[in-house]
């Protein structure tokens, strides 16, 4: 586990967007399972409008996954895959591959170090950002991930390219973004969690001299980042999540969907799917961040 060492030219900001993107891709190939089991467990017992009645009940993380294998069939955990990758193209592209140039640009002329006040700004303006570009694709993922449980006749889309259609067609433009106020907030929220505590993280076992900097120091680093990131991060995503996947009318804005929520399973509600949210973006972290300095690297090794 020692990868790539350090380059002696550090990565351009080009790499590191690309390399941001690629590594997203991959960790979404390697947790896509964990985020729908989430994405159901999230809206399990959600009032819907219309109502309609299902007879599956998912417990767990295991429980999920399995009942989903047993009544969908094993492709059914990756439903929504396409539109999970295009959203990590775009994404994580911005919102990790830009951080560091963001970060410099926040930073005073001068300055021996970055604070964290810098580093938490730069955390909130690149997740702001990546939402505002990449929400169509959220909103595609969240529901092709939530309809699984649906009969065919009974699923709104046919597939990625007719779920775009769709939406802007029975929604508008604007159903494209729906859910794009909670989702900034979240990620923002995320982007400090992971970005800014595996940058901590990183910097403080380096300069403790702990450890090198290299593969065990990055897993190290990430997967404090996930767990920081699922606590700070799990309520604006249930409601993120149940939001976007609603029908039209059935909530009049974010808030409405809170209060909803808080007045139907109270505070604990906030914190639905807790579990399969920490085995996600506790992995996710791991495989990306590994992914994107070993990325980084390899490109600046070959330049």
């Amino acid at each position: 586990m020692v990868g790539l060492k350090p380059p002696e030219l550090p990565p351009t900001a080009t790499m590191k967007f690309v390399s941001a993107g690629m590594a997203g891709c991959i960790a979404d190939l390697c947790t896509f399972p964990l985020d729908t089991a989430k994405v159901r467990l999230q809206i399990q017992g959600e009032v819907r409008i219309p109502r309609t009645i299902s007879s599956v009940e998912y417990r767990g993380v295991l429980g999920t996954l399995s009942t989903m294998v047993r009544t969908e069939g094993a492709r059914s955990l990756y439903r929504g895959l396409a539109a999970g990758l295009q959203r990590q193209m775009s994404f994580a592209s911005i919102r990790i591959g830009l951080y560091d140039s963001v970060k410099q640009l926040y930073t005073p002329k001068g300055a021996e170090n970055t604070g964290t006040a810098t580093r938490l700004l730069a955390g909130c303006t690149t997740g702001a950002v990546a939402v505002a570009c990449a929400q169509p694709t959220d909103v595609v993922k969240v529901r092709f991930q939530a309809c699984g449980a649906l009969s065919d006749s009974a699923r709104r889309y046919s597939g990625t390219v007719d779920a775009y259609r769709t939406i802007a067609r029975e929604e508008g433009i604007r159903g494209l973004w729906r859910g794009t106020m909670p989702n900034i907030a979240r990620n923002a929220i995320i982007n400090c969690g992971e970005l800014v505590t595996y940058d901590l993280l990183k910097d403080a076992l380096l300069r403790a001299q702990l450890m090198t900097d290299n593969v065990p120091c990055h897993f190290v680093a990430a997967f404090g980042a996930g767990f920081c990131a699922t606590v700070v991060a799990s309520p604006v995503d249930v409601v993120k999540t149940r939001y976007m996947n609603s029908s039209p009318g059935q909530y009049r804005n974010a808030l409405s969907c809170l209060l909803a929520l808080l007045t139907q399973d109270g505070p604990a509600g906030l914190y639905k799917g807790f579990v399969p949210s920490f085995l996600r973006l506790g992995s996710w972290n791991v495989v990306m961040f590994v992914s994107y300095e070993q990325l980084q690297r390899a490109m600046a090794l070959a330049r």
